[in-house]
């Protein structure tokens, strides 16, 4: 699979005047129904990758439900008339109030990892459906999400037992292989855990339902922290996939409903930024060594948090010839982490202050990331896009 800007994307981002987040509906869409067509799976988008309501009316509509991890977010897809049966609270840290109000908001089904939070499942969401998920390695994914959540097989099977005799229903397993994942193997490892916990159950007369496979699924249209594309082997991991999931629904004693928690393999190469340039500069450093820097009006506090681990695509609109050089791209603070490090990307020589700049693959993260204001640049506003139809613009 390749990864391309789409016309509508490209449309809508010459159309705005002003700095602004602009997001291809149609193309989330289709991502959705590759997806499914890839994959035997239901999906339930983590709403925290794009908490934008047109967004996630759209994948709805497509019949996808919803990951959450908050009762704000519960309460988001409520209002956009998601029913409660389609949102899970995916969250293994919660307080005792955040479980008894998703519950008292209609959420059935609850993530969990240690015994403590089977206790307060049982205590503040009685009879509630809970899923327990295991920790992975992490390897080969931009984040690791290793070490904060998850619990070992053994761990696993103890959490499980623990929620039967609280009158819970055990009812699943889930995983994350990492954000960003750029290796099949990652998988085919899960699919290995995830096996030995369903039968370790079986031999306990504990039968799931489902299996979360969770998020990790990777956008197509990053750079590397040295300019260069991104390949992720997306098609080798839908194949280790598809063999993984026969093999656990043989294994398991009842049918098998798998779910996935997509959230930027959705959204991120479906959505840009329009951003401008504040200015291209030439420094000398300490050692003598001649830099350029591209300040932009967008960096890591209003759209792209995620610079530390990532380089996105820029596109310098009216600037496709002439001399370029490499410059250090960075955002508008007086914060120097507020950069893309040592990535040094080729840019327009003749860029001048105002120029549009269209920073790509930006659809993950960058609206629930923005700060509310640091060193007074305020987060941006977004747009939609589709096909057919015009541009319509919100605050």
């Amino acid at each position: 699979m390749s990864w391309d800007l789409g016309t509508r994307l490209a449309s809508a981002l010459a159309a705005a005047s002003t700095d602004r987040v602009v997001f291809d509906l149609t193309g989330i869409e289709s991502q959705y129904d590759r997806l499914v067509r890839e994959l035997p799976v239901t999906v339930r988008f983590a709403m925290k990758a794009c908490p934008v309501d047109e967004v996630l009316t759209c994948l709805a509509d497509r019949g996808a439900g919803f990951d959450a991890a908050s009762p704000g977010e519960i309460e988001q897809a409520l209002r956009l008339g998601v029913p409660a049966d389609r949102i899970h609270y995916g969250n293994t840290v919660k307080s005792d109030a955040s479980i008894a109000e998703a519950h008292r908001l209609g959420v059935r089904t609850f993530a969990t990892d240690s015994v403590q939070d089977v206790a307060a499942i049982a205590a503040n969401a009685p009879g509630a459906r809970v899923y327990c998920r295991l920790t992975t390695s992490g390897e080969g994914a931009l984040w690791g999400l290793s070490r904060k959540f998850g619990c070992s097989q053994d761990d696993a099977v103890r959490v499980l037992t623990v929620a039967r005799a609280a009158g819970l229903t055990p009812a699943g397993l889930s995983v994350h292989v990492g954000s960003q994942q750029m290796t099949y193997d990652a998988w085919r490892q899960a699919v290995d855990q995830l096996a030995d916990v369903l039968v370790a159950l079986r031999e306990r007369a504990i039968v799931l339902d489902h299996v979360n496979l969770g998020g990790g699924l990777p956008a197509l249209g990053y750079l590397d922290r040295h300019g260069r594309p991104l390949e992720p082997p997306l098609d080798k991991m839908f194949a280790v996939l598809r063999e993984g999931i026969d093999e656990l629904r043989r294994l398991n004693a009842a049918p098998l409903d798998i779910v996935m928690e997509p959230g930027r393999h959705l959204v991120a190469d479906h959505g840009a930024i329009r951003a401008h340039v504040y200015r291209l500069t030439e420094r000398r450093q300490t050692d003598g060594e001649l830099m350029h820097w591209l300040y932009l009006s967008c960096g890591k506090f209003n759209g792209l948090y995620e610079m530390d681990e990532l380089c996105h695509r820029l596109v310098f609109p009216g600037h496709a010839d002439g001399e370029h050089v490499a410059a250090v791209v960075a955002g508008p603070t007086c914060d120097s982490d507020d950069a893309y490090g040592a990535a040094h990307l080729r840019v327009p020589k003749a860029l001048a202050s105002g120029d549009p700049v269209w920073i790509l693959s930006a659809g993950a993260y960058a609206t629930s990331y923005m700060t509310q204001g640091f060193n007074g640049f305020g987060p941006l506003p977004h747009t939609v896009t589709r096909a057919g139809h015009g541009h319509a613009e919100a605050a």
